[in-house]
């Protein structure tokens, strides 16, 4: 079974002390690519060093809304530095994470949505996917998708969203990221959302370190565990976790041009 974490932050410290056994370890359990996303400007090298040394891994770059207030409008250049010096990369697959997020109630939105519309304008001029966090704000981002429309679309990652919302992103090219969240018993809607749920459009991921599934609670998440995730939400999706992974692979494979 081959399997793409489609959203990873493998560079942060939380796998510094074990992250080449991870790595090795994920690879054994069939997890052949994974996709690290930057989320501010300061992690980016970071980030770039580390897919470098590793030819499964690819890099999305991006300012996230929940760092709002360490991002200085000096960032947004150098994010379309990084993306003209990288262009056509084999490594570079995405603009991202970048989003809305209307739960942290101290966030700006007006900031949030000016950086959004920005980094939306930049996956359009290098023709690249855009990975969106979306958070509390499903109207918002759809709204904004609708008048900025990304020719290669992307992944509304961990989707949480009703089966109307579904549609809507999937009419707009978007591809939905199910990981963890979903696998938690009190998941309760989108256990019923799952069911219905396009194959061709959804992809799987962690969200390493973060967003533990049920069967690993309160522990560190890692692309180790998306073969059990795979498992967990094709038995929710009433298939086979053979069908679900060649579905999520297969999309991930044609959203990044693999």
């Amino acid at each position: 079974m081959e399997l793409i974490d489609t959203h990873t932050h493998l560079d942060f410290p939380d796998f510094d002390d074990d992250r080449r056994e991870v790595l090795t370890q994920s690879r054994a359990l069939g997890v052949r690519r994974m996709v690290v996303l930057g989320v501010y400007q300061q992690n980016w090298q970071r980030l770039w060093d580390l897919v470098q040394a590793d030819e499964g891994l690819f890099a999305a770059f991006g300012l996230h809304p929940v760092y709002l207030d360490d991002h200085r409008p000096p960032d947004l250049t150098a994010l379309g530095d990084w993306l003209t010096r990288l262009r056509g990369h084999r490594q570079l697959c995405a603009v991202g994470e970048i989003g809305l997020d209307y739960f942290l109630e101290q966030l700006d939105r007006e900031r949030q949505q000016s950086l959004f519309e920005a980094q939306l304008k930049l996956a359009v001029e290098f023709q690249l996917p855009a990975l969106l966090h979306v958070r509390r704000s499903h109207a918002a981002v759809i709204a904004t998708l609708k008048r900025i429309r990304l020719p290669r679309g992307g992944i509304i990652h961990a989707f949480a969203g009703s089966h109307e919302e579904a549609r809507e992103y999937i009419k707009l090219g978007f591809k939905l990221g199910l990981g963890g969240a979903p696998t938690w018993p009190q998941a309760l809607r989108m256990h019923k959302v799952l069911a219905q749920l396009p194959l061709e459009s959804v992809v799987l991921e962690t969200d390493s370190p973060d967003m533990a599934p049920a069967m690993f609670p309160g522990q560190r998440n890692s692309p180790e565990h998306l073969p059990a995730i795979c498992t967990a939400l094709a038995e929710r999706m009433g298939i086979s976790p053979l069908s679900l992974a060649e579905a999520s692979t297969r999309n991930a494979c044609e959203l990044f041009n693999w």
